[in-house]
Formats: structure tokens, sequence, C-alpha cells
């Protein structure tokens, strides 16, 4: 796979084979970067980071010419600034990046309803029903990159594929504003060259362990035994990543895409050694997870907690409780328990977050016959009433007066706080 900075960019002949292929994977380029540059014209084709100089905030996105200084998302801007001394940085305006985002989406949806949004500036589109109307599925993808860029101004690139996997790769390596038709019948020939690290789902744990067995292709782990991939990837990831090697991805598009999870994170200006002050900041981290879950309609069952001490090693901690909940005290007690439980030896400590995950439908939240957390529910559904007619910060926990608060960001994926990584919706921006 590219380094996702344009260097190995492929794009189709306008001749190319697109009847079978009516999955678009349409991904914006740059998205913060590009929506920053509407307003700082005479800064095009500058090294470009979105994030701030001061304290230790990471890069939220970066141009491509700042990526070809190995400069990434989540990256400290610090260490940013020592590969690409010559970039510039721009602080982040996420009001900006949702109001383009909505009119994006807009356009997809003009197009076809098949629409499927999995961030904030990326989603998969079925065209095939719009293809008598609009063209070929490549004409219509020539169409939607035409559109966009008259509605806001900014460029995207898109992949075309039979399969949503395959489409998801055609679009990263059509980077920057790119078109890539993968025929579907050159499914297997476009694949089986890349990396086993391009595959969906494979992280670097699990590229090493497949690397470490000879499996350096999708190609090779094609070939792979099944009995063998299981027992190093395990059952079900082994049994997914040998249908993807071989082209199999038979999901369609999701109308209603239901949140994996809910979090929010804190890096910290210096170090943290108290655990007062550690305590204290995930009681507020989790009651902004809680007031997203509620927001979003939703419960979760499973709490976990992140750290991130000064050597910058991670430890992570999850807790599955029996009753879906959506209160900020009862993820915060749990939060806290997990927190308690771990042997920091004296570490400062440099990030922590809290998660929910295994999310199900509010109502199903407190439908025991014993409710655990009724008395804080109620407390907490009261705040939302507040905080509908004046604002979220209106009310805070007694222990969080005399502290800011952070306001979230977003409504899919992973969002956090101040002075830690932007990336209110989904991936992060930078990777593609």
């Amino acid at each position: 796979m590219s380094r996702q900075d344009g260097a190995s960019r492929r794009v189709s002949a306008h001749d190319a084979d697109d009847s079978g292929t009516p999955i678009l994977h349409v991904d914006m380029d740059a998205f913060f970067v590009s929506v920053e540059l509407l307003e700082r014209p005479e800064l095009r084709g500058l090294p470009i980071i979105v994030g701030n100089k001061e304290g230790r905030s990471v890069v939220t996105s970066a141009s491509y010419e700042a990526r070809r200084y190995g400069v990434r998302a989540a990256m400290p801007v610090s260490q940013a600034m020592r590969l690409c001394p010559s970039a510039v940085v721009l602080p982040p305006h996420h009001g900006r990046y949702r109001e383009y985002s909505d009119r994006v989406m807009e356009v997809f949806e003009s197009v076809t309803p098949l629409v499927e949004p999995l961030s904030i500036d990326e989603a998969f589109l079925d065209v095939s029903g719009a293809v008598r109307l609009l063209g070929s599925p490549r004409t219509i993808a020539a169409l939607v990159k035409q559109r966009v860029l008259d509605a806001t101004g900014l460029p995207c690139s898109v992949g075309l594929a039979a399969t949503k996997y395959v489409a998801k790769l055609a679009s990263g390596l059509s980077k920057p504003d790119g078109l890539l038709v993968v025929p579907a019948a050159e499914t297997l020939s476009f694949l089986h060259p890349l990396p086993v690290g391009a595959l969906w789902g494979v992280g670097g744990r699990t590229e090493e362990q497949l690397t470490n067995r000879g499996i350096r292709t999708i190609g090779q782990l094609a070939s792979t035994p099944l009995s063998m991939l299981q027992r190093a990837v395990g059952e079900a990831s082994g049994r997914r990543l040998l249908e993807l090697a071989n082209g199999i991805d038979p999901r369609g598009i999701e109308l209603a895409r239901r949140e994996k999870s809910v979090s929010h994170e804190v890096t910290f200006p210096t170090d943290v050694a108290d655990p007062t002050v550690l305590k204290r900041e995930l009681l507020n981290l989790a009651g902004l997870v809680a007031i997203r879950l509620r927001k979003g309609g939703y419960a979760g069952r499973t709490i976990s907690i992140r750290v991130r001490y000064a050597d910058f090693s991670v430890v992570t901690r999850s807790r599955t409780i029996g009753e879906a909940t959506n209160v900020g005290r009862r993820v915060y007690d749990e939060a806290a328990s997990l927190f308690g439980d771990l042997d920091r030896g004296g570490r400062l400590v440099r990030l922590v977050g809290v998660k929910v995950d295994q999310l199900v439908p509010a109502e199903e939240a407190g439908s025991a016959l014993w409710d655990p957390d009724e008395e804080w529910r109620g407390a907490e559904q009261t705040i939302d009433r507040v905080a509908s007619r004046f604002g979220d910060l209106a009310i805070a926990p007694a222990s969080l007066l005399g502290k800011p608060r952070r306001r979230g960001l977003g409504n899919r994926g992973d969002s956090q706080g101040a002075g830690s990584t932007d990336q209110p919706l989904g991936p992060a921006d930078a990777q593609r």
C-alpha cells in the first residue's frame, strides 16, 4: 500500500470496465486541511499540519506535502515539526468541518439513497439503481467528484469495485483527487500483490503474526490453509481474512449504522502522577461519554479505560457489566475501579481515556426488575434537560467545579477532549 502521501497514486483509464462495480467508496482528501485551505488559499502547495502548537497537541490532519516528510495523524505536533520544520500549523475548526461534511453527504444523497457514511469525510454508495438515469458507475463516480467540488470547493477520491472492501482500498490508492476502478474480473489480480497489512482488520500485531509465518502479501494469505490462519490469528479472524483475501465480501450498504463504541480521551499538558487528578479526569470523561450515549439513544455493557504513560507505553482494561448503562456515574465507577486495579508503579500518566462499547438501544437500559442505576439515571436525565436549554456546560459534578470541562465532538467513533487527538468521527483524516 502507499504511505497515503500520493507518491504511488493510481487512477483508471476512461474505458476501464465498470460493468460489475456498483459500489463506490468516496473519501475526502486530507479533509481538515482542505477545509482550512479554503480560507487560506495562499498556503496551497505548502506542508500543512492541523493541530495546536501549544502544549502537547497531536496532529489532527496533515497535507500530502507534510506526509512526504513522515508526518502522520496522532503524532505529537512537536515531533511533526522536527520532521518537517517548514510546516505551517493551523488550529482545528470542528464546526466548520461538520458544516462541510453535511454538504458532502447531501451531494451523495442527491445521487443515490443507498449511502452509508463511515465517518465525517467518507462514505460507501451503491449506485446500481442510478445507472439507468445517470450512466455507468464510472460516469457516476466522476459526477460525484464534480458535484462535491462544485458544492464545497473540496477534492475527493473515489474507488469503484464489486465489494465494499475493495472499493475502499481503491479510493486510498487513487489519492489525491483520483478515481480508480477495479473491474470485478480483476479483483484478485488487484488484491494479491498488496501487502497483507492492507487487509481490513489487520493491525500491527496481526500483521506481525502473519509475516512471522512468511505471509507477506494478500496473495500468500489467500493460499494459506484455513487451519494455519486460525492457529495464527484465531478462528473467526482467520476465516474472515481468508475470505477478504479471496475477494469475498458479501456486505451490502448499511443505511442505519449503529455506533460500535463511544469514547473520549485527553492528553494532559504535563504528565500527571496524582491519582486524585486522574480520577477526576475519569469522572469528566465518563460524563462526556454518557452524554453522547444518551443523545445517540444508546447504552453499553462494556466499559474500558486507556492509559498512556510518559514513556508512551499504553495499557487498556475493560469490564463487562450485567445491565447496559448510559449513566455517567456508573461508567465512572467502573472506570475508576479499573484504574485502581492498575499497577502503575508510580509512573507518570500522559493520557487517559474512557470507552463504552457493546452498545444496545437505550430502551434496554434499566429494563431489569432491579435497576442499579435508577437514582443516578434520574439525576442525569435532569441534567440533560437543563443542558438542552442552557448548554452542555451548565451543570457539572461538584468535583469538577473550578476546572474547565471539555465538550464532546461529533457523534460517531471516538472523540477526544482538549489537547488530545481531534478525530470527531471515525478514522483519522490524516491517514487518507
